[in-house]
């Protein structure tokens, strides 16, 4: 099947496009499409599986269509499975013998011969080509024999290596090349790349460039087709010291492989080998074992030979890297380990330390509290004795003027020796109404201080328990026991003394209010210094 490769022509139409780039992000597509391989796979087994039926519900006498259905089946497995394609090409043989097409038969050689090269067997290859009959053939058939001609002393000459057979092999092969592309249109996929391999095996590298460029710049090409030219434009670039560019060819070459499933190809084990000189072990062992994997699919002798020439070298230098890795790992983790420990030391030191803060902390905070609370007390003491300071002068002052009257008096009625008078004029004091005068001053005085005391006090009761005065009256004596509790005046005998009550009346009071109150009788006294003062 073939697929348009897009956009990527673009990259190649200058050498200097390649130089110095990055081929992280190639590489990173390369694993993405190797994911998808089984993918590729499948679709290349489902054509091979409707070939297979096809040929199934072929009738046995119809060499002609069986030949044909062969002939596919041997395309799908060419670069896919040797053993699967070198049966249908003996099948190829066969039927065409049946027919007795000799034309059919020396075909089958042809395609014999390519899977034997792409095997490796060189000799095998060229013991099938030399029994071909080539003026049977057809233009197409023989440009194509002609090629596979070319490629296998191409072939040849690169596996030996050789000073003195390999100049051979190369001429050789660019005659059979020359008498392919008179079988060509000068425009087509074959002369182009075939003239540019030849350029490139006799030494002129910027024409041969230049075809190849051609040829990914301006053609719609196939998978394969893409690969082969891919990967024989890197060649160049590796000859010219350009491993970059290199690289980049045989990613984009080895991509275009996977996605039409060629298991035969060079691009992948290249790549690797290039990897590996660059540096990138991790990569190289990935891709080698893929291209190893590849090789022994398909069962290409000649494939396996090379990987098997690499595998150990890079496996070996990927044992050193991960053992590297690992020596690197535990030092790091036995580095993170301490860190962590220290961490952990300071964390809980710093933790220990917080604790400690947050004691002082509170601590200072009920300090300031109990300061703030102590400074609106003393606030509130001396304003309350600055206010009954002032109350008390006033009163003191004025008993002292009705002292000095009354002594005068009492002075003025001795003199005039008037001793009854004396005795009417202390008759005429009201200890009682004297002493109600004194409370009524002492309340004016407290509500002064404390407005809200008698709402305060109130709220400390449900509806029906609490004080409700008479018009005029400032406190009665349930308020005035809690005035005097609320100025400091604790001791029941003092509370007493001051109301001139016994201290069982006090304590009655005390008792029978507290009882009637919605809160504990031990918070109630708490309670009541809570009413804050003006």
């Amino acid at each position: 099947m073939k697929r348009v490769v897009l956009l990527i022509p673009f990259l190649f139409l200058f050498h200097s496009v390649f130089a110095g780039k990055s081929y992280d992000t190639l590489l990173y597509k390369l694993n993405d499409v190797l994911d998808k391989k089984q993918e590729y796979d499948e679709e290349k087994n489902l054509r091979i599986e409707k070939l297979e039926k096809y040929l199934n519900n072929t009738k046995t006498t119809d060499l002609n269509a069986r030949y044909n259905i062969y002939l596919s089946l041997y395309d799908e497995y060419k670069s896919f499975n040797y053993d699967k394609a070198f049966y249908n090409v003996q099948k190829l043989q066969q039927t065409g013998h049946l027919l007795h097409d000799p034309v059919k038969v020396a075909y089958s050689k042809v395609k014999l011969g390519f899977i034997l090269l792409s095997s490796g067997m060189f000799k095998e290859a060229f013991d099938s080509l030399k029994t071909v009959n080539v003026k049977l053939l057809n233009d197409s058939a023989r440009k194509e024999y002609y090629f596979l001609n070319a490629r296998t002393y191409y072939d040849l000459a690169d596996f030996d290596k050789d000073n003195f057979y390999t100049p051979i092999y190369n001429s050789w092969a660019s005659k059979y090349i020359d008498s392919a592309k008179t079988l060509c249109a000068s425009n087509s996929f074959e002369y182009v790349y075939y003239s540019g391999l030849r350029y490139l095996k006799t030494g002129n590298t910027n024409m041969a460039v230049t075809n190849l460029q051609v040829l990914i710049s301006h053609y719609k090409l196939t998978d394969h087709q893409f690969a082969v030219t891919a990967s024989t434009l890197s060649d160049i670039y590796i000859r010219k010291n350009s491993p970059d560019s290199a690289i980049n060819l045989l990613i984009l070459a080895a991509m275009a492989d996977v996605r039409s499933s060629t298991k035969e190809a060079a691009a992948m084990t290249n790549l690797a080998q290039l990897l590996y000189k660059s540096g990138d072990v991790k990569n190289a062992y990935i891709y080698i074992k893929k291209a190893m994997d590849d090789a022994i699919f398909y069962g290409a002798r000649q494939r396996k030979l090379q990987v098997s020439a690499i595998l150990p070298i890079i496996a070996s230098d990927r044992i050193n890297y991960e053992e590297e890795q690992k020596r690197a790992l535990f030092f790091y983790a036995s580095l993170l380990t301490i860190l962590v420990c220290l961490v952990i030391a300071f964390a809980f030191i710093i933790y220990k330390q917080l604790q400690k803060l947050k004691i002082a902390d509170k601590i200072i905070l009920d300090t300031n509290h109990n300061l703030e609370r102590s400074i609106i007390e003393l606030n509130e003491a001396n304003k309350i004795k600055e206010e009954y300071i002032g109350y008390y002068f006033n009163l003191i002052s004025e008993y002292i003027n009705k002292l000095d009257k009354f002594k005068r008096s009492v002075d003025n009625k001795l003199t005039t020796k008037r001793y009854e008078d004396i005795r009417v004029l202390v008759n005429n004091i009201n200890l009682t109404k004297e002493r109600e005068e004194l409370f009524i001053n002492f309340d004016r005085a407290f509500l002064k201080i404390f407005p809200n005391f008698v709402n305060g006090y109130n709220e400390l009761f449900c509806e029906e328990n609490r004080v409700k005065l008479l018009p005029n009256q400032l406190l009665n004596t349930d308020l005035r026991i809690f005035a005097l509790v609320r100025l400091g005046i604790n001791d029941t005998e003092k509370i007493a003394h001051i109301l001139e009550y016994s201290v069982n009346t006090i304590y009655n009071y005390k008792t029978r209010i507290k009882s009637k109150s919605i809160i504990h009788n031990d918070e109630f006294d708490n309670a009541i210094m809570a009413i804050k003062a003006m």
